[in-house]
């Protein structure tokens, strides 16, 4: 698997887009879409939003992973953001594009004309994407400051921001990190940074870079205060206490003066290179990932021997729930080598006593909850539906907290040696939403993720709640989450896709979740992978 699959990163520029806002330009944002079969389409990537820019150029390179033996298609969509919401639905469509990444990948630089819907361009708006293979996996980390830079605005100092661009292969310089804007100061010190190796010199640590300050003027015309050109061989002198400076020069001035020295002095505190992983170094380096299922018994399923239940099991002995558990668990169970999955349900009186238990096992075996591979899942689900009593209340943290209780003992090991992925299958109605919110933010410091998938036709807001997507999950008492983990989709969109169209949209974030987590604890893959030399 590992073999076939390279990552691409995509730099994207568009010109002449249509003018949405009254009195000023479109604030624009490129969305990447990757077709998942069925005519659903599933955001991959996004770049940020540039404010008042009819030609802009995203610093935010979109990343996809490159399969040769896939015909991957594309869509990519420009929209003018006015407000916060992480949803494009309420922003206005600027046009867009569907393609191949065949196609980009095999055009050195890719132009086409924007569309607002098949054959109707977006007036004269086009976009350009260029791809590169990503095969260096090193990180540059800056810390930047400068000093007496030229005051610009008439009123107030400058409003400095620094450019970072890297010299093409035909020469041509391409933006590849643009930094925040200080507002009113003339001896800035901007946030540290990270830009993958790649991305800033090819790899190439002699390779020219372009370093430009400018002033930022909300209206879109910013003003250059100096420019200079250095390599990633010059700016890694600095360090351990140690700054390296460079004159920030304005080549009109520098003309024009003769007694013109210099428009401020941009100082590099620091210049760190290191290894990012990825998704497969820490699996083929070594990481389990332990997949449990918890399926939701409660009675707003409906009775299991009535054709209209949730789990009712049909004459071709499948119900939604099934297929969630096979989809899923079919890609997973590969990572898995002892192909042992602890399966429990929620929310049904269980004998003997029938009792509400919120954690139980599917095979009636709280010490040795595991089933030998998915088929151990069907076949216990198949056997427990008719030897329980569905009820209440829909209670998602118990099951949270005890995967939770799993992963908190793997992290003490301090080694990325375990993952745990949780996959709760339920209709939506959740009761204990509040519990539930805080045993997500206390799980996002820990190697797990949850996967919601939402059977049947309730109303999932709770579900997108806690999915995340919209803005970071708060616990009860405005605690936020380390890290977004939750993953729900619901499983109607996908009724009548074929089956790997669900499991890749419910895995999707997994690879990101899981390396971000081991990223933040500074853990490497137990056996990192060989460098391999450019």
């Amino acid at each position: 698997m590992a073999g076939c699959v390279t990552r691409v990163e995509l730099s994207v520029s568009c010109q002449s887009l249509l003018d949405r806002d009254l009195g000023s330009r479109s604030d624009p944002l490129c969305v990447l879409l990757q077709d998942v079969g069925a005519g659903q389409w599933a955001e991959l990537d996004r770049t940020e939003r540039i404010k008042n820019c009819q030609n802009p150029e995203f610093c935010k390179k979109l990343l996809v992973d490159y399969h040769f033996e896939k015909v991957q298609k594309l869509k990519f969509g420009v929209y003018d953001i006015d407000n916060k919401s992480f949803d494009l639905n309420d922003d206005d469509y600027l046009g867009g594009i569907e393609c191949t990444l065949g196609q980009v990948v095999s055009s050195k630089v890719f132009t086409r004309p924007l569309e607002l819907k098949q054959g109707k361009p977006a007036g004269k708006g086009t976009i350009t994407i260029s791809a590169e293979e990503i095969k260096d996996t090193r990180v540059v980390h800056l810390e930047i400051e400068a000093q007496n830079l030229d005051k610009k605005d008439f009123l107030g100092k400058s409003d400095p921001f620094l450019e970072f661009y890297k010299q093409s292969d035909v020469g041509t310089w391409q933006l590849v990190y643009r930094s925040e804007v200080i507002k009113n100061n003339l001896n800035p010190c901007w946030r540290k940074f990270s830009v993958p190796l790649q991305t800033f010199c090819g790899g190439d640590l002699n390779k020219p870079v372009k370093v430009q300050c400018a002033d930022h003027d909300s209206d879109g015309s910013h003003d250059l205060i100096g420019t200079f050109e250095t390599t990633l061989t010059q700016l890694q002198a600095a360090g351990d206490g140690s700054p390296v400076e460079f004159e920030c020069i304005h080549p009109e001035k520098k003309q024009k003066k003769k007694s013109y020295k210099n428009s401020g002095i941009i100082r590099i505190k620091s210049c760190k290179i290191e290894t990012e992983y990825s998704f497969l170094d820490y699996v083929m380096g070594g990481c389990q990932i332990n997949f449990t299922v918890g399926v939701d018994f409660t009675g707003s399923n409906g009775d299991p021997r009535s054709p209209d239940s949730l789990h009712y099991i049909s004459p071709d002995g499948i119900n939604e729930y099934l297929i969630a558990i096979w989809s899923v668990g079919s890609v997973v169970q590969d990572y898995d080598t002892d192909k042992l999955f602890p399966a429990f349900g929620f929310g049904a009186q269980v004998p003997p006593d029938w009792q509400v238990s919120h954690e139980f096992a599917l095979n009636f075996n709280p010490s040795n909850p595991y089933c030998q591979g998915i088929q151990g899942i069907v076949d216990a689900y198949r056997q427990i539906l008719p030897q329980i009593r569905l009820y209440g209340p829909t209670n998602f943290s118990p099951i949270i907290n005890h995967v939770a209780r799993f992963a908190a003992h793997s992290a003490q090991q301090g080694t990325a040696s375990q993952y745990f992925i949780l996959l709760i299958i339920t209709d939506g109605e959740i009761t204990d939403l509040d519990q539930t919110r805080q045993a997500i933010v206390n799980a996002s410091k820990l190697p797990m993720s949850i996967i919601i998938v939402g059977v049947g036709d309730a109303d999932f807001k709770a579900m997108e709640f806690l999915d995340g997507d919209s803005g970071v999950l708060k616990s009860l008492t405005g605690e936020p989450a380390a890290r977004d983990i939750v993953q729900f989709v619901p499983f109607r969109q996908f009724k009548n896709a074929p089956r790997e169209a669900l499991s890749q949209m419910v895995l999707a974030e997994v690879p990101k979740q899981l390396v971000t987590y081991y990223k933040k604890q500074g853990w490497p893959p137990v056996k990192p992978p060989e460098i391999k030399k450019m």
